[in-house]
């Protein structure tokens, strides 16, 4: 497999760094993901990073996540760390004989699975734009009117109700009590959980917040996604303090359960040689 390493930014999302919209705009982060002589996929790269209204649902989700709710990313590094992972995922599926839900039941082409895929993860935090609780769900009606002005570009009407659907599916299904029923559900679900690398999770430990949640956070140091000796994909998550397997316990364990994957991911945890310190005291 020849995709570039999923990208990962140590760095604020760029959005958050300049208050002024057109300096938000100005800092634009570019959609980019391995098209591998995708051409529907390279199309939708082009559309969606000339379209301003999108990026502007993103700034908007991330002001709300991350400057008025001090949450972790929910903007635009955030999908496109997750579009790449979920599009690399798929492929490793594929090239292990995994048939893709819209192949096996509408006898479409992996190349549009990968679109579906993309989409989702482009579109999955939308609705934070307009409020959190709920969000997955405020995402579907938000992501809707988006869809319908994307898809006509790259497919024909029968085709793009399709994919549209398949979408909207894997949306809804990534939240918590989600149940994906497609195999592309199942990839964004499990790819949202694995934005956590050093500089993505640990936002809220940086920002002050101490329990176990924001510790455990701070001990991933990277994700590593590759194919699997006995599985079609292995996800190795490196820590730097044994505080981190709290993160795959409840945060990534919740999200594989249900995805249909379960027997297609395993999951491995590394820990570096000497474990690093990240508090000194701790007061209730």
């Amino acid at each position: 497999m020849t995709d570039v390493p999923i990208e990962s930014d140590a760095t604020p999302p760029a959005d958050t760094q300049a208050r002024d919209l057109d300096a938000r705009f100005e800092r634009r982060v570019l959609m980019t993901v391995p098209d591998r002589h995708n051409p529907l996929l390279r199309k939708l790269m082009e559309d969606v990073n000339a379209d301003d209204d999108l990026y502007g649902l993103w700034i908007a989700a991330n002001v709300n996540a991350m400057e008025r709710l001090e949450m972790t990313d929910h903007g635009p590094v955030h999908v496109k760390i997750v579009m790449n992972l979920a599009v690399r995922m798929l492929r490793l599926l594929v090239e292990a004989g995994v048939q893709p839900s819209l192949v096996a039941d509408y006898a479409m082409e992996p190349t549009d699975a990968e679109v579906v895929v993309a989409l989702a993860a482009l579109l999955h935090d939308v609705g934070m734009s307009v409020q959190r609780a709920d969000h997955e769900e405020f995402s579907l009606f938000v992501a809707q009117d988006k869809l319908r002005q994307m898809l006509p570009k790259l497919y024909d009407e029968r085709r793009a109700t399709i994919v549209r659907s398949e979408v909207l599916h894997a949306i809804i299904a990534h939240r918590s009590r989600g149940k994906p029923m497609t195999l592309e559900a199942g990839v964004v679900r499990i790819a949202d959980a694995l934005d956590m690398a050093k500089g993505r999770s640990r936002i809220p430990f940086a920002a002050g917040s101490l329990s176990i949640h924001s510790v455990s956070a701070a001990a991933i140091e990277g994700v590593v996604l590759e194919r699997g000796s006995d599985r079609a994909i292995c996800v190795t998550v490196e820590m730097s303090n044994s505080a981190g397997l709290f993160q795959l316990d409840q945060l990534l364990r919740e999200k594989l359960k249900g995805s249909g994957l379960e027997r297609h991911v395993e999951i491995r945890a590394r820990l570096g040689e000497e474990e690093k310190r990240l508090l000194t005291d701790f007061t209730l």
